[in-house]
């Protein structure tokens, strides 16, 4: 027992040692995990009592994180895969048009944190729901009538000339099935998912070609219509995306509801959006700005993204004497007139689209302070090839890489601070038993017990009564958007359904947005009609200041449902004193159980309140559905009519019941949220209380007071690494933008 004491005092003077020298965030990390696990080495000795603990502290080291989504629009052709591996640093690490070239599959980028490999998950439609997909694509090519969709029966073509070869789509299904290549494909279904993995970068994109790529010129044996989505996994990435993932965001018109639904749930998960164009149409091109402001609802009060980057691509693809005659641009002999005219338009096609934006819809909606919207102007061809006239930083996409790195740093900051506040709380709880030997102690742990449980009753009242404050004023708000949707409701029905426009095709339209439960996108973007997102605007409209308040995606506004939750405590400054050591750890033990539980929360927030804000519109689509479902089945001589008619008439017809229903069902959601919140602390901290002052068993347990210091100083050094990263390698100031990126993951 000597010797092991003696070993146990050397180990904890070399760790103390070790301590003092600055360390980073892994190593924070590491340490901290190292001392959990003496901890732990020795718990696994003593017996029954302790189990709680040892739960506890498995639950630490198993908890999984959730990875910052960067949600990335722009159509086919505009660089997205050139960009996202010159981000990477591996030049064609992603097949050129591999991002956008297949309508709706989603595809994303993550960290391969296993190993040095390159890896591509694809996630395939099972044989059950590709059977039903070729049995709507037939339906769509043997559609000969006028009503025909022109868009779903081009995506029919494509998908079905991509999987069987040239002229497929001219032979019936019974046909196809006679061909090989359709007994190839079931058997193919049945693994769900194929895995590619290759540690040469060549090889692997080679190997992945034909489940992401599409090519008209050889058609056949590309199996991308099968395809749900594809998740690629980089080695050698850590610093970069060991927390983040990066989810290209298709267009939609794709006549397949599960992809639908599946790129539409991505939306929601954005943290953070790029908008990839090439610079020459940035702040013009109507398509990602397009999209964009349709999506406002899913990426702002019914998401959780913070910020925008637009990102201006092919800046070194320019003529610079036609740029200079445009531009009467001013240049001396001894300069270089490429890079002077590619600099010349970076900053001002910055100036346009920073303009475009403050005057836009999107920058009102998101009601958010001047760092929302960040512009880089990137050249990928320049990143790789020396020769293109510009230096390496001109080409912005190591400030893209520091944005990464910053913001994965910021994610790893926040893991390693929640690792560590846990390990306290628990050796807190473990001290405080470790110390109960003194029979005298119960009567004030008694009083303690009492005591907390007095506050608990008291802070559930306060947050009630503020919930609830809340709840009337969301309530006044709703009314008033109802009484507003019931005027306008029948007006913006007719202005979606019978516009002012050439009526030519549009019959065609309005079938398909009546057979898609009232919405239409056409598959270049350029036509997009949502009936169900109209009706639901007026009554949006009437909440959204408020809902903003209420569920901010930054920052604090006084009123937010989360500043709610931080009020809350059952540690009073005019507690019980902890005169005992065990009492002081009994009390730091609860505290943190308290702040684990509002961390706990905080998530629950955020996914919530996507669920609130878009039940307005679930409502709407749910009411709507069967007006949807007779609309499409109207067909002959003047069904465009019949169908507007029956529309409009429905609308007029359910308006008082339908709004109702839609406030009903966004109170009942936000007081589902409170009892959940209530619920949540309650019983949380009551399980934390009983714990923590339950009579112990005559088990000593060892001594944590020092791993308790050594926490304390670890949590130290993490606080002021964060004060000194916000200043920059020679002490100077981070910029605006660094900042921005730097804290909205909070």
């Amino acid at each position: 027992m000597a010797s092991q004491g003696t070993k146990r005092k050397r180990d904890q003077e070399s760790s103390d040692s070790s301590i003092e020298s600055p360390l980073t965030d892994m190593e924070i990390m590491l340490k901290a995990k190292q001392i959990m696990k003496t901890v732990t080495d020795n718990l696994v000795h003593t017996i029954i009592m302790h189990r709680d603990i040892m739960s506890k502290i498995n639950k630490m080291n198993n908890v999984s994180s959730k990875k910052a989504t960067i949600g990335i629009f722009g159509k086919s052709g505009e660089g997205k895969s050139s960009l996202l591996s010159a981000v990477l640093g591996k030049k064609d690490l992603l097949p050129s048009g591999c991002f956008g070239a297949c309508t709706a599959v989603v595809t994303q980028v993550e960290a391969n944190v296993t190993d040095s490999n390159y890896i591509a998950e694809i996630e395939l439609y099972s044989k059950e729901e590709w059977e039903k997909e070729l049995g709507d694509l037939f339906r769509v090519l043997s559609d000969e009538s006028e009503d025909r969709n022109d868009d779903l029966f081009e995506i029919a073509v494509e998908k079905i000339t991509a999987l069987y070869g040239d002229d497929a789509e001219k032979k019936t299904l019974e046909e196809l099935k006679n061909n090989d290549k359709f007994a190839e494909i079931e058997t193919f279904l049945s693994i769900n998912k194929k895995t590619i993995s290759n540690n040469d970068v060549s090889k692997f994109a080679n190997d992945v070609a034909s489940y992401i790529l599409h090519s008209e010129a050889s058609p056949g044996g590309w199996y991308w219509p099968l395809v749900k989505s594809v998740t690629f996994k980089v080695p050698d990435h850590h610093g970069l995306l060991e927390n983040i993932v990066l989810v290209d965001i298709p267009g939609t018109g794709d006549c397949n509801k599960l992809r639908d639904d599946k790129w539409k749930s991505k939306l929601t998960e954005c943290s953070f959006v790029w908008i990839v164009s090439a610079i020459n149409r940035a702040s013009t091109d109507k398509d990602p700005w397009g999209i964009l402001k349709h999506c406002i609802e899913e990426l702002g009060p019914g998401g959780e993204c913070k910020s925008i980057n637009f990102i201006c691509t092919k800046t070194d693809d320019i003529n610079p004497p036609a740029y200079i005659r445009s531009t009467r641009l001013l240049i001396s002999e001894d300069e270089d007139k490429k890079k002077v005219c590619i600099l010349h338009r970076n900053k001002n096609a910055k100036t346009r689209v920073k303009e475009k934006f403050e005057n836009s819809e999107i920058k009102k909606r998101f009601s958010t302070d001047d760092n929302f919207l960040n512009v880089f102007t990137v050249s990928s061809n320049a990143f790789f090839e020396h020769n293109l006239s510009l230096e390496r930083s001109e080409t912005e996409i190591p400030k893209l890489q520091d944005d990464l790195r910053i913001l994965n740093k910021n994610i790893n900051r926040d893991l390693t601070s929640d690792y560590v506040n846990k390990a306290k709380g628990v050796l807190s709880l473990i001290q405080s038993v470790q110390q109960d030997r003194d029979k005298k102690t119960d009567d004030t742990k008694v009083k303690v017990y009492n005591e907390l449980e007095k506050n608990l009753k008291k802070a559930l009242n306060e947050m009630d009564s503020r919930f609830d404050t809340i709840y009337r004023d969301l309530a006044q708000f709703l009314s008033k958007g109802v009484d507003e949707s019931v005027q306008l409701c029948v007006a913006s029905t007719k202005a979606i359904i019978s516009p002012n426009m050439d009526k030519r095709g549009f019959h065609k339209i309005l079938q398909a947005l009546c057979k898609n439960d009232g919405c239409y996108w056409s598959k270049n973007w350029d036509v997009i009609i949502d009936l169900n997102r109209q009706l639901a605007k007026h009554l949006q409209e009437y909440i959204n200041e408020y809902f903003n308040l209420i569920f901010p995606l930054t920052g604090t506004t006084g009123k937010s449902v989360q500043e709610q939750i931080d009020k809350f405590s059952i540690i009073q400054s005019d507690s019980a004193s902890p005169g005992s050591p065990i009492l002081h750890h009994i009390q730091n033990f609860i505290k943190t159980e308290e702040t684990n539980l509002k961390a706990s929360l905080k998530r629950d927030i955020v996914d919530t309140k996507k669920h609130i804000y878009s039940s307005i519109q679930t409502t709407i689509e749910k009411e709507m559905s069967s007006c949807y479902e007779q609309a499409a089945a109207v067909t002959g001589i003047g069904s465009m009519k019949k169908r507007q008619e029956l529309l409009i008439t429905t609308v007029d017809k359910i308006k008082h019941d339908m709004f109702n229903k839609a406030k009903i069902q966004m109170l009942q959601n936000f007081d589902n949220l409170k009892l959940h919140i209530k619920d949540t602390l309650e019983s949380g901290l009551k399980r934390s209380m009983k714990l923590s002052l339950s009579k112990t068993s005559n088990i000593k347990l060892m001594d944590v007071s020092r791993e308790i210091e050594q926490l304390e100083r670890l949590a130290e050094q993490l606080s002021n690494l964060g004060h000194q990263e916000t200043r920059g390698p020679k002490g100077q100031e981070l910029t605006d933008e660094h900042m921005n990126t730097c804290n909205t993951f909070q």
